[in-house]
């Protein structure tokens, strides 16, 4: 009886979410299309004729978001997943993880000698339940974004990384302040209250550094 009582009340919530179901209103994937439109207009990230990489492109909230904005303009947009997701034509589709050598190979392919603007990272760990486990995978997804922003950012440009708020999200972020003239951390009104998730917004890229 507990078992269904909390399932009713999770449904109940799940139907009075408004991102939820704005989303479903305009046929999305996800609410993460307004967590990036949020960031977006805080922090001036996409933009016309700019190169931009997305890890962890799936479902396709993120993607969906920037096509949306770039239709008719002449961007070099790459997005990375080893999931299915839809996508107008604009983004190239990378199948495959972040950190896999051929998923590098083939970004290097597309970009040739040219660098990015906007390196976005939305990848999360597969949830355990056990906060500090979750926390380090979390960590480590980002410290892949970073790592990528290293070898494909050019000089000022900007990165967005997901973490779980934290010890973890804070010495990341002093990390990054080492890389990038300005480092904050964000969380979107378009995230779920009780959800722990938080971004690090970088920007000025110090190439070289």
């Amino acid at each position: 009886m507990s078992r269904k009582k909390k399932t009713g009340g999770w449904r109940r919530f799940q139907g009075e979410d408004f991102f939820l179901k704005k989303a479903q209103g305009r046929g999305l994937v996800s609410r993460a299309y307004f967590k990036l439109q949020e960031l977006d207009a805080k922090f001036d990230l996409v933009k016309p004729r700019q190169g931009i990489l997305e890890l962890g492109a799936a479902p396709g909230g993120w993607v969906r978001y920037i096509e949306d904005k770039l239709s008719g303009h002449q961007n070099l947009y790459i997005a990375v997943d080893p999931s299915p997701f839809k996508s107008s034509g604009l983004a190239k589709v990378i199948r495959g993880k972040s950190n896999e050598p051929r998923v590098s190979e083939e970004i290097e392919r597309i970009l040739g000698s040219k660098k990015l603007d906007l390196v976005l990272s939305d990848m999360a760990p597969n949830i355990s339940g056990v906060r500090i486990v979750d926390d380090s995978a979390s960590r480590e997804l980002a410290e892949d974004a970073l790592n990528t922003a290293f070898k494909y950012l050019a000089p000022g440009g900007k990165m967005v990384a997901k973490l779980f708020q934290g010890s973890e999200a804070q010495s990341f972020t002093a990390v990054t302040k080492e890389c990038f003239l300005k480092t904050v951390l964000f969380k979107p009104s378009a995230s779920r209250s009780e959800s722990r998730e938080i971004f690090v917004v970088a920007d000025g890229f110090k190439a070289g550094r």
